[in-house]
Protein backbone atom coordinates (compact mmCIF):
# COMPACT_ATOMS: atom_id res chain seq x y z
CA UNK A 1 0.00 0.00 0.00
CA UNK A 2 1.10 3.37 -0.29
CA UNK A 3 1.07 5.09 2.85
CA UNK A 4 2.55 8.62 4.45
CA UNK A 5 0.96 7.78 7.94
CA UNK A 6 0.94 4.51 8.77
CA UNK A 7 4.63 3.68 8.69
CA UNK A 8 5.78 7.14 9.94
CA UNK A 9 7.77 7.44 12.85
CA UNK A 10 5.73 8.74 15.95
CA UNK A 11 6.51 10.41 19.50
CA UNK A 12 4.38 9.62 22.20
CA UNK A 13 3.94 12.34 24.75
CA UNK A 14 7.31 12.52 26.22
CA UNK A 15 8.33 9.22 25.74
CA UNK A 16 9.19 6.81 23.22
CA UNK A 17 9.34 7.06 19.23
CA UNK A 18 7.60 4.52 17.55
CA UNK A 19 8.88 3.14 14.29
CA UNK A 20 5.44 3.50 13.16
CA UNK A 21 1.81 4.20 13.61
CA UNK A 22 0.78 0.39 14.45
CA UNK A 23 -0.25 -1.01 17.47
CA UNK A 24 -0.71 -4.45 18.45
CA UNK A 25 -3.86 -4.66 20.79
CA UNK A 26 -4.15 -6.48 24.28
CA UNK A 27 -5.52 -9.69 23.38
CA UNK A 28 -6.19 -12.23 26.55
CA UNK A 29 -4.67 -15.26 24.88
CA UNK A 30 -4.60 -17.86 28.05
CA UNK A 31 -0.93 -19.53 27.90
CA UNK A 32 0.42 -18.82 31.14
CA UNK A 33 1.92 -21.58 33.09
CA UNK A 34 1.93 -22.26 36.60
CA UNK A 35 1.52 -19.57 39.32
CA UNK A 36 0.87 -17.69 36.03
CA UNK A 37 4.36 -17.27 34.59
CA UNK A 38 4.68 -16.17 30.78
CA UNK A 39 6.11 -18.55 29.03
CA UNK A 40 9.30 -19.16 26.71
CA UNK A 41 6.68 -19.35 24.02
CA UNK A 42 5.45 -16.18 24.75
CA UNK A 43 8.91 -14.82 24.38
CA UNK A 44 8.69 -15.53 20.40
CA UNK A 45 5.08 -14.91 19.78
CA UNK A 46 5.76 -11.13 21.02
CA UNK A 47 8.90 -10.74 19.44
CA UNK A 48 7.72 -11.87 16.26
CA UNK A 49 5.39 -9.10 15.70
CA UNK A 50 7.91 -6.83 17.42
CA UNK A 51 7.44 -4.40 13.90
CA UNK A 52 4.68 -3.20 15.10
CA UNK A 53 5.26 0.41 16.59
CA UNK A 54 3.52 -0.67 20.03
CA UNK A 55 3.43 -3.76 21.82
CA UNK A 56 0.77 -3.85 24.24
CA UNK A 57 0.79 -7.10 26.18
CA UNK A 58 -2.25 -9.06 27.09
CA UNK A 59 -4.55 -8.15 30.13
CA UNK A 60 -1.93 -8.70 33.29
CA UNK A 61 -3.37 -9.34 36.67
CA UNK A 62 -2.10 -6.94 39.33
CA UNK A 63 -3.46 -9.12 42.39
CA UNK A 64 -4.21 -13.35 42.77
CA UNK A 65 -7.71 -11.99 43.27
CA UNK A 66 -8.05 -10.31 40.05
CA UNK A 67 -8.13 -13.55 38.12
CA UNK A 68 -10.83 -14.46 35.77
CA UNK A 69 -9.96 -16.78 33.15
CA UNK A 70 -7.57 -19.45 32.65
CA UNK A 71 -3.78 -19.54 32.42
CA UNK A 72 -3.94 -15.67 32.50
CA UNK A 73 -0.60 -13.92 33.35
CA UNK A 74 0.73 -11.99 36.69
CA UNK A 75 2.90 -9.32 37.67
CA UNK A 76 2.85 -9.67 41.03
CA UNK A 77 5.37 -12.08 42.29
CA UNK A 78 9.29 -12.39 41.38
CA UNK A 79 9.04 -15.35 39.21
CA UNK A 80 5.99 -13.61 36.83
CA UNK A 81 8.56 -10.43 36.66
CA UNK A 82 11.37 -12.73 35.95
CA UNK A 83 9.16 -14.33 33.14
CA UNK A 84 8.19 -10.93 31.73
CA UNK A 85 11.61 -9.62 31.64
CA UNK A 86 12.42 -12.80 29.16
CA UNK A 87 9.67 -11.14 27.03
CA UNK A 88 10.68 -7.43 27.09
CA UNK A 89 14.57 -8.12 26.26
CA UNK A 90 12.89 -10.41 23.15
CA UNK A 91 11.22 -7.80 22.07
CA UNK A 92 14.11 -4.95 22.41
CA UNK A 93 16.45 -7.03 20.78
CA UNK A 94 14.14 -6.60 17.75
CA UNK A 95 14.19 -2.78 18.10
CA UNK A 96 10.46 -2.94 19.81
CA UNK A 97 8.43 -0.86 22.46
CA UNK A 98 6.62 -3.01 24.75
CA UNK A 99 3.91 -1.44 27.37
CA UNK A 100 2.21 -4.00 29.87
CA UNK A 101 -1.55 -3.85 30.23
CA UNK A 102 -2.61 -3.60 34.20
CA UNK A 103 -5.67 -5.51 34.79
CA UNK A 104 -7.89 -6.74 37.58
CA UNK A 105 -11.24 -8.15 36.27
CA UNK A 106 -13.47 -6.96 39.46
CA UNK A 107 -16.92 -8.96 39.65
CA UNK A 108 -15.79 -10.73 36.31
CA UNK A 109 -13.29 -12.89 38.73
CA UNK A 110 -14.32 -16.24 39.85
CA UNK A 111 -13.61 -17.92 42.66
CA UNK A 112 -12.34 -20.80 40.81
CA UNK A 113 -9.50 -19.79 39.89
CA UNK A 114 -8.52 -17.23 43.38
CA UNK A 115 -10.32 -18.72 46.25
CA UNK A 116 -11.90 -15.49 46.48
CA UNK A 117 -15.02 -13.85 46.57
CA UNK A 118 -15.07 -11.60 43.70
CA UNK A 119 -14.71 -7.76 44.59
CA UNK A 120 -16.91 -5.23 42.83
CA UNK A 121 -17.78 -1.63 43.36
CA UNK A 122 -21.24 -2.94 44.54
CA UNK A 123 -22.66 -6.20 45.29
CA UNK A 124 -24.17 -6.61 41.17
CA UNK A 125 -23.55 -9.86 39.69
CA UNK A 126 -23.60 -10.11 35.69
CA UNK A 127 -25.70 -13.40 35.06
CA UNK A 128 -23.89 -15.19 32.36
CA UNK A 129 -21.21 -18.22 32.02
CA UNK A 130 -17.74 -17.34 32.47
CA UNK A 131 -16.24 -17.88 29.39
CA UNK A 132 -13.33 -20.75 28.79
CA UNK A 133 -14.66 -22.19 32.10
CA UNK A 134 -17.55 -24.65 30.84
CA UNK A 135 -20.36 -25.48 34.19
CA UNK A 136 -19.13 -21.72 35.84
CA UNK A 137 -21.46 -18.67 35.90
CA UNK A 138 -20.32 -15.59 37.21
CA UNK A 139 -20.66 -15.03 41.22
CA UNK A 140 -22.55 -12.17 42.94
CA UNK A 141 -19.16 -10.08 44.37
CA UNK A 142 -18.52 -8.46 47.69
CA UNK A 143 -18.61 -4.59 47.90
CA UNK A 144 -15.23 -3.20 48.35
CA UNK A 145 -14.64 -1.04 51.40
CA UNK A 146 -13.09 2.20 51.28
CA UNK A 147 -10.12 0.84 52.35
CA UNK A 148 -9.87 -1.78 50.24
CA UNK A 149 -10.51 0.66 47.18
CA UNK A 150 -6.94 2.52 48.71
CA UNK A 151 -4.95 -0.91 48.70
CA UNK A 152 -6.18 -1.53 44.93
CA UNK A 153 -4.94 1.63 44.09
CA UNK A 154 -1.52 0.45 45.40
CA UNK A 155 -1.46 -2.86 44.39
CA UNK A 156 -1.92 -1.05 40.50
CA UNK A 157 1.22 1.15 41.50
CA UNK A 158 3.15 -2.15 42.71
CA UNK A 159 2.18 -3.87 39.68
CA UNK A 160 3.60 -0.57 37.62
CA UNK A 161 6.58 -0.87 39.61
CA UNK A 162 7.29 -4.30 39.21
CA UNK A 163 6.66 -3.93 35.12
CA UNK A 164 9.14 -1.51 34.90
CA UNK A 165 11.70 -4.14 36.68
CA UNK A 166 10.56 -6.57 33.83
CA UNK A 167 11.69 -4.00 31.39
CA UNK A 168 8.73 -2.61 30.47
CA UNK A 169 8.81 0.64 28.28
CA UNK A 170 5.27 1.66 30.08
CA UNK A 171 2.13 0.42 31.29
CA UNK A 172 -1.20 0.80 29.98
CA UNK A 173 -4.46 0.77 32.81
CA UNK A 174 -6.89 -1.79 31.76
CA UNK A 175 -10.63 0.57 32.34
CA UNK A 176 -12.48 -0.57 29.47
CA UNK A 177 -14.66 -3.83 28.66
CA UNK A 178 -16.82 -3.95 31.97
CA UNK A 179 -13.84 -4.87 34.10
CA UNK A 180 -13.05 -3.19 37.87
CA UNK A 181 -12.16 0.07 36.30
CA UNK A 182 -15.34 0.30 33.97
CA UNK A 183 -16.91 -1.07 36.74
CA UNK A 184 -16.65 2.13 38.56
CA UNK A 185 -17.59 4.25 35.62
CA UNK A 186 -20.92 2.63 35.19
CA UNK A 187 -24.65 3.28 36.81
CA UNK A 188 -25.48 -0.33 36.08
CA UNK A 189 -22.16 -1.70 38.29
CA UNK A 190 -21.89 1.45 39.99
CA UNK A 191 -24.66 1.59 42.85
CA UNK A 192 -22.79 3.02 45.63
CA UNK A 193 -23.08 6.11 48.07
CA UNK A 194 -20.04 7.22 49.36
CA UNK A 195 -17.10 9.04 47.36
CA UNK A 196 -16.61 6.47 45.06
CA UNK A 197 -20.46 6.36 43.96
CA UNK A 198 -23.31 9.00 42.76
CA UNK A 199 -21.77 11.70 40.72
CA UNK A 200 -19.43 11.42 37.85
CA UNK A 201 -16.73 12.72 39.55
CA UNK A 202 -17.36 10.37 42.34
CA UNK A 203 -17.83 7.22 39.62
CA UNK A 204 -14.36 8.39 37.83
CA UNK A 205 -12.45 9.02 40.92
CA UNK A 206 -10.61 5.44 41.85
CA UNK A 207 -9.66 5.55 38.29
CA UNK A 208 -8.13 8.57 38.25
CA UNK A 209 -6.47 7.54 41.55
CA UNK A 210 -5.00 4.46 39.47
CA UNK A 211 -4.12 6.89 36.60
CA UNK A 212 -2.12 8.99 39.51
CA UNK A 213 -0.31 6.33 41.47
CA UNK A 214 0.71 4.76 38.85
CA UNK A 215 2.37 7.91 37.20
CA UNK A 216 3.90 8.63 40.53
CA UNK A 217 5.28 5.51 40.32
CA UNK A 218 6.58 5.58 36.74
CA UNK A 219 5.86 8.64 35.07
CA UNK A 220 3.12 10.16 33.66
CA UNK A 221 5.19 9.46 29.87
CA UNK A 222 4.91 5.81 30.89
CA UNK A 223 1.05 5.78 31.80
CA UNK A 224 -2.11 4.91 29.46
CA UNK A 225 -5.26 4.05 29.54
CA UNK A 226 -7.54 2.22 27.68
CA UNK A 227 -11.37 3.06 28.16
CA UNK A 228 -14.78 2.03 26.48
CA UNK A 229 -17.51 4.37 26.80
CA UNK A 230 -19.52 2.82 24.78
CA UNK A 231 -20.21 -0.15 27.66
CA UNK A 232 -20.14 -2.64 24.45
CA UNK A 233 -19.39 -5.90 26.42
CA UNK A 234 -19.94 -7.16 30.00
CA UNK A 235 -22.17 -4.35 31.39
CA UNK A 236 -25.47 -2.06 29.72
CA UNK A 237 -25.40 1.40 29.12
CA UNK A 238 -27.21 3.56 31.71
CA UNK A 239 -27.91 7.23 30.57
CA UNK A 240 -25.79 9.80 32.10
CA UNK A 241 -22.92 7.26 32.42
CA UNK A 242 -21.38 9.61 29.36
CA UNK A 243 -21.02 12.39 32.09
CA UNK A 244 -17.99 10.20 34.24
CA UNK A 245 -16.42 9.84 30.88
CA UNK A 246 -16.62 13.42 29.82
CA UNK A 247 -15.05 14.57 33.74
CA UNK A 248 -12.38 11.97 33.44
CA UNK A 249 -11.36 12.62 30.23
CA UNK A 250 -11.41 16.12 31.02
CA UNK A 251 -9.13 15.41 33.82
CA UNK A 252 -6.69 12.91 31.69
CA UNK A 253 -6.18 15.26 29.60
CA UNK A 254 -4.16 17.42 31.82
CA UNK A 255 -1.72 14.66 33.09
CA UNK A 256 0.84 13.99 30.20
CA UNK A 257 -0.19 10.82 29.68
CA UNK A 258 1.50 7.83 27.18
CA UNK A 259 -1.76 7.85 25.52
CA UNK A 260 -5.62 6.98 25.66
CA UNK A 261 -6.37 3.46 24.10
CA UNK A 262 -10.47 3.40 22.60
CA UNK A 263 -11.42 -0.22 23.33
CA UNK A 264 -13.87 -1.45 20.61
CA UNK A 265 -15.03 -4.81 18.89
CA UNK A 266 -16.06 -2.63 15.57
CA UNK A 267 -14.79 0.72 15.74
CA UNK A 268 -17.39 2.17 13.33
CA UNK A 269 -20.49 1.01 15.41
CA UNK A 270 -22.08 4.49 16.69
CA UNK A 271 -23.71 5.67 19.66
CA UNK A 272 -26.22 8.18 20.70
CA UNK A 273 -25.74 8.94 23.83
CA UNK A 274 -21.94 9.41 22.32
CA UNK A 275 -22.76 11.55 19.54
CA UNK A 276 -21.25 8.91 16.68
CA UNK A 277 -17.96 6.76 17.42
CA UNK A 278 -16.28 6.10 20.70
CA UNK A 279 -12.84 7.02 18.90
CA UNK A 280 -14.27 10.10 17.93
CA UNK A 281 -15.84 10.96 21.38
CA UNK A 282 -12.79 11.04 23.02
CA UNK A 283 -10.90 12.56 20.26
CA UNK A 284 -13.12 15.38 21.17
CA UNK A 285 -12.49 15.69 24.68
CA UNK A 286 -8.81 14.21 24.93
CA UNK A 287 -5.89 16.24 23.92
CA UNK A 288 -3.19 14.16 23.82
CA UNK A 289 -2.13 10.66 21.82
CA UNK A 290 -5.32 8.65 21.02
CA UNK A 291 -5.64 5.04 19.77
CA UNK A 292 -8.28 3.82 18.34
CA UNK A 293 -9.04 -0.14 17.56
CA UNK A 294 -11.39 -2.43 16.25
CA UNK A 295 -11.21 -3.74 12.55
CA UNK A 296 -9.35 -1.93 11.09
CA UNK A 297 -7.79 -2.84 8.21
CA UNK A 298 -4.19 -0.97 7.11
CA UNK A 299 -6.04 0.94 4.20
CA UNK A 300 -8.91 2.14 6.80
CA UNK A 301 -6.16 2.72 9.18
CA UNK A 302 -4.25 5.59 6.73
CA UNK A 303 -7.79 7.38 6.01
CA UNK A 304 -8.26 7.68 9.68
CA UNK A 305 -4.71 9.23 10.24
CA UNK A 306 -5.01 10.92 7.48
CA UNK A 307 -7.49 12.65 8.36
CA UNK A 308 -6.31 12.80 12.07
CA UNK A 309 -9.17 11.32 13.80
CA UNK A 310 -6.94 9.40 16.03
CA UNK A 311 -2.50 9.18 16.13
CA UNK A 312 -1.99 5.37 16.25
CA UNK A 313 -4.25 2.55 15.11
CA UNK A 314 -4.61 -1.00 17.21
CA UNK A 315 -4.62 -4.08 15.13
CA UNK A 316 -5.58 -7.52 17.37
CA UNK A 317 -7.22 -10.50 15.89
CA UNK A 318 -5.28 -9.53 12.23
CA UNK A 319 -2.16 -9.86 14.80
CA UNK A 320 -2.78 -13.13 15.66
CA UNK A 321 -3.24 -14.16 12.08
CA UNK A 322 -0.39 -12.35 10.70
CA UNK A 323 2.78 -12.09 12.96
CA UNK A 324 4.33 -10.40 10.10
CA UNK A 325 1.17 -7.79 9.25
CA UNK A 326 3.36 -4.89 9.11
CA UNK A 327 5.99 -6.43 6.46
CA UNK A 328 2.58 -7.35 4.64
CA UNK A 329 0.81 -3.79 5.00
CA UNK A 330 4.05 -2.33 3.83
CA UNK A 331 4.34 -4.26 0.55
CA UNK A 332 0.62 -4.18 -0.15
CA UNK A 333 -0.15 -7.92 0.78
CA UNK A 334 -3.13 -8.92 1.29
CA UNK A 335 -3.49 -10.34 5.42
CA UNK A 336 -4.41 -13.97 5.92
CA UNK A 337 -8.09 -14.01 7.51
CA UNK A 338 -8.43 -14.57 11.37
CA UNK A 339 -10.03 -17.72 12.79
CA UNK A 340 -10.95 -18.86 16.15
CA UNK A 341 -9.06 -22.17 15.31
CA UNK A 342 -5.91 -20.18 15.62
CA UNK A 343 -7.03 -19.38 19.22
CA UNK A 344 -5.69 -23.35 20.13
CA UNK A 345 -1.98 -22.22 19.91
CA UNK A 346 0.46 -19.29 20.51
CA UNK A 347 2.39 -19.07 17.46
Amino acid sequence: MTSQQLFSNYRLPGGATLKNRIVMAPMTRCFAADELVPTPAAQSYYADRADAGLIVTEATLIDPCAQGYPQTPGIYTSAQVDGWRGITDAVHARDGVIFCQLWHTGRMAHSHYTGCQPVAPSAVALDAPVPRAEGLRYETPRELTTGEITELVDRFADAARNAIQAGFDGVEIHGANGYLLDQFLHQQTNRRDDDYGGSPENRGRFPLQVVDAVAGVVGPERTAIRLSPQAYVNLDHTPGDEAAFDWLLSELGDRGLAYVHVAAFDAELRYDYLDGRPVDYVRRRYPGTVIGCGGFTPEHAEEELVENKMDLVAFGRSFIANPDLVAKARAGEALTPYDESMLGTLT
